[in-house]
């Protein structure tokens, strides 16, 4: 049986479902002043289809620890001390050429986690929300090591570190679907 429309993720989501600056984890309220406490980045990249095709409207929602590698959440033991300037959570839709874009600090690192940014993607014709992680390049010691990389085979750990670009940025595009050798892996949530 297809499944309809009903049973698919979106893209049913009003655009009030989204407020400008929603893409900024720095800010801990629109207008509020960005934390300063770490390195600014900019996280962007595409969502695909298969054969490369835009993945029209998806929402992608990203969340990370602070510059210190601290989590805004009771579930953090040391959540307390968290940079009171960075909410550490923001939510992106992506456009016509399914090109997403986020405003962060570098994180740090989380307990026994390499630096990341957990990523939750939901578009059209998804039965459910996808989870993935970005890793950085500049932490190859620890991504070695990082628990949740290492539940993927080696060959497919490089899909989810992202490339640098010349404005202090990071580039992830995250293949929905493909051939094994072009999909982006994909953990439980």
């Amino acid at each position: 049986m297809r499944p309809l429309s009903s049973h698919t993720i979106g893209p049913f989501f009003p655009k009030t479902f989204f407020r400008e600056g929603d893409n900024d984890l720095a800010r801990v309220a629109p207008g509020a002043l960005p934390s300063r406490r770490g390195t600014p980045i900019r996280l962007h990249g595409r969502v695909l289809r298969e054969g490369g095709l835009p993945c029209i409207n998806a929402i992608l929602e990203a969340w990370q620890a602070d510059a210190a590698g601290r989590f805004r959440h009771p579930a953090d033991p040391d959540w307390a001390q968290a940079d009171p300037d960075f909410l550490g959570w923001g939510r992106a839709w992506t456009d016509a050429e399914g090109y997403y874009e986020f405003h962060t600090l570098l994180p740090g690192a989380f307990l026994d986690r390499a630096p990341h940014v957990n990523l939750l993607v939901m578009a059209s014709g998804l039965m459910q929300p996808v989870a993935t992680t970005l890793f950085f390049p500049q932490f190859a010691e620890a991504n070695a090591a990082d628990p949740v990389l290492n539940l993927l085979p080696p060959p497919l750990r490089p899909r989810l570190v992202a490339s640098p670009d010349n404005d202090g940025g990071y580039r992830l595009d995250i293949r929905l679907r493909g051939s094994p050798a072009e999909e982006t892996p994909f953990f439980e949530t």
